[in-house]
């Protein structure tokens, strides 16, 4: 099945901007905005709540089953802390964002994050975790590492993201 809109996976460490990039993203193209959180928690796509993390325990199995028609179909934007999970098929574009580890830091303590959880979440992106989960699960050409640090970004990366999805329609009219 050809799609005539693109799907889009928005990724990165919690606190880089993800949410703030995909309602930006969705205003501007009317694409839809997949907050797989909210998911999560609407579909009970979850085994539970970690106390310590606080967090969901999230069923993977559950969410690709809750989610496949409506992806299927293209016009989302993913907005989720792992990518590895969506088949690659699904997938036109991966974008991860990055922020620096102090803008990152001030961020999460700004979310109340337990001591733990903030510090995986900066580890995870000083050793740029995330950014080789998506390298090592899509194609090259269409992982795109974006950095995230304050708003002037934000506009520039979906600027470009913009300029992407014109491109994608424009070679997949006729498909």
């Amino acid at each position: 099945m050809s799609r005539t809109l693109p799907n889009i996976i928005i990724t990165g460490t919690p606190g880089v901007g993800k949410t703030s990039h995909c309602e930006l993203l969705a205003e501007r193209t009317g694409l839809k905005h997949l907050s797989v959180n909210d998911v999560v928690k609407a579909k009970e796509c979850h085994e539970g709540y970690d106390e310590e993390y606080q967090s969901w325990i999230v069923d993977e199995d559950k969410l690709l089953d809750a989610i496949e028609d409506e992806v299927k179909q293209g016009g989302c934007i993913i907005d989720w802390h792992a990518c590895d999970l969506f088949p690659k098929s699904w997938i036109d574009l991966v974008v991860v964002l990055r922020v620096k580890s102090e803008v990152l830091y001030d961020r999460l303590t700004e979310r109340k994050y337990p001591e733990l959880k903030l510090q995986e979440n900066l580890d995870s992106e000083i050793m740029e975790v995330l950014l080789q989960e998506a390298r090592d699960s899509y194609d090259e050409e269409i992982v795109v590492e974006l950095q995230s640090n304050d708003a002037e970004q934000m506009d520039e990366n979906v600027d470009r993201i913009e300029a992407w999805l014109k491109q994608w329609k424009e070679n997949n009219s006729s498909a």
